[in-house]
């Protein structure tokens, strides 16, 4: 396998542990700056130059772009992907993952544990933002720090309020966060590679410090992950589009929450840590994936007419519950179920005979014009009405607000 390593410094531990696990499984490796290519655009030829020479081919890429060059470094990770070469971490999995608004956003809509967060910018917000957090204390976070940079522990909402106005006039875009007191000054990174997590270490905090980051002075024990740690770790990173992360996790009494999803995340801690040879782990994910690749089923499933991927939910009171996936006679219907979705768990390639419950979500392939006739028409979520008592109102009259209509409607009690 030929293997570039996108990294802007050649002699940082991270790019020389990985070249030398590369080089010792037999690999052809090299080190490349981020910031010296160029990317030509010609119709049906796209191409890349490394210091104004034609970049030779490779097999595969892994990218390891810093924050600071995260537009150009996923521009050139894109070129990569349209030059059919494997890339560990995609364009858009790096973008979604270094934006901390748009990474919660993506992982919120799965059953997946992150600390509750709200992002405001009218200062008028911020009080009942806080509010619906759960209180003070509070962590504020800038959306693009890393290594503990720009995070905040607000322990009133008075300072709160002081920080955000601070921030905000400095034109910057803050996150707020419930605290989660039971893990304060500590955290867990967990390396995921592909589908497992192949190491995991503790980080504490010294002193009064919050932050955990190693960086910032903390230090590092390994820990054994029970298996909703595991499973929370690598869901996560699929989640992101990952193949590659550093997920960190905070203990609370609720389970596991994730706190972040990193795209490019430092070997030398964990490393020296866990002793475990992390690098050597990446390089043979990397080359096995070369040797057999996934394959993206949205592309390469749709481009048979009137066939595609659609997600099908089972709701309440759907003739398919009890029913086994034999029963259902959706293979009938032209109609494949790739995976099955149980609350947390997921099920590849579900057997005939498993019997299907109320809010199972299947992911199918088939005939889309079957596969729309399953899906049931999206139903408005239900927001209770809020009650409002108006001082120059008389007592006898409550105010029901529609939470989507700026309009109130008075009705008389009883």
């Amino acid at each position: 396998m030929k293997l570039a390593i996108l990294s802007r410094n050649s002699k940082c531990y991270s790019s020389r542990r990985l070249r030398e696990a590369a080089e010792q499984r037999g690999h052809t490796v090299k080190v490349l700056n981020t910031l010296k290519f160029a990317i030509d655009l010609e119709q049906g030829s796209p191409d890349l130059y490394f210091r104004q020479k034609q970049l030779s081919s490779y097999d595969a890429v892994l990218p390891r772009i810093g924050a600071s060059i995260t537009y150009f470094g996923t521009a050139v990770v894109r070129q990569f992907e349209q030059m059919d070469v494997y890339c560990a971490n995609t364009s858009a999995s790096i973008s979604n993952s270094r934006d901390k608004l748009r990474s919660l956003q993506i992982l919120s809509r799965h059953y997946i544990g992150i600390p509750k967060t709200t992002f405001v910018r009218d200062k008028k917000d911020v009080l009942p933002a806080i509010e619906r957090v759960g209180g003070a204390p509070v962590v504020i976070k800038l959306l693009e720090g890393t290594q503990g940079i720009g995070v905040l522990l607000a322990e009133s909402v008075s300072s709160a309020e002081a920080i955000i106005e601070l921030l905000q006039s400095q034109k910057q875009n803050v996150l707020i966060q419930k605290f989660v007191a039971e893990s304060k000054g500590r955290d867990i990174r967990a390396f995921v590679v592909g589908d497992q997590v192949v190491g995991a270490m503790r980080r504490v905090a010294q002193g009064q410090e919050f932050r955990s980051n190693i960086h910032r002075g903390g230090y590092a024990e390994p820990v054994e992950l029970d298996e909703s740690y595991q499973e929370t770790a690598v869901r996560a990173a699929q989640i992101m589009g990952l193949r590659v992360a550093g997920v960190d996790l905070l203990e609370s009494k609720k389970g596991p929450k994730i706190m972040e999803v990193n795209s490019s995340p430092g070997l030398e801690g964990i490393e020296g840590c866990t002793q475990l040879d992390i690098a050597g782990a990446i390089i043979d994910y990397i080359s096995a994936q070369v040797n057999f690749p996934e394959i993206d089923l949205r592309q390469r499933l749709t481009v048979s007419r009137g066939y595609g991927v659609a997600e099908i939910y089972i709701p309440e009171g759907s003739d398919y519950i009890g029913k086994t996936i034999q029963d259902s006679r959706l293979r009938e219907k032209d109609i494949s179920i790739l995976t099955l979705h149980r609350d947390t768990k997921v099920i590849p390639n579900p057997k005939s005979q498993r019997v299907l419950e109320a809010e199972d979500r299947l992911l199918c392939f088939g005939k889309l014009e079957f596969m729309r006739e399953l899906i049931p028409v999206k139903t408005r979520k239900e927001r209770k009405a809020k009650v409002k008592v108006l001082p120059d109102l008389p007592v006898a009259e409550e105010v029901l607000r529609d939470p989507d209509d700026d309009a109130f409607i008075s009705t008389p009690n009883g």
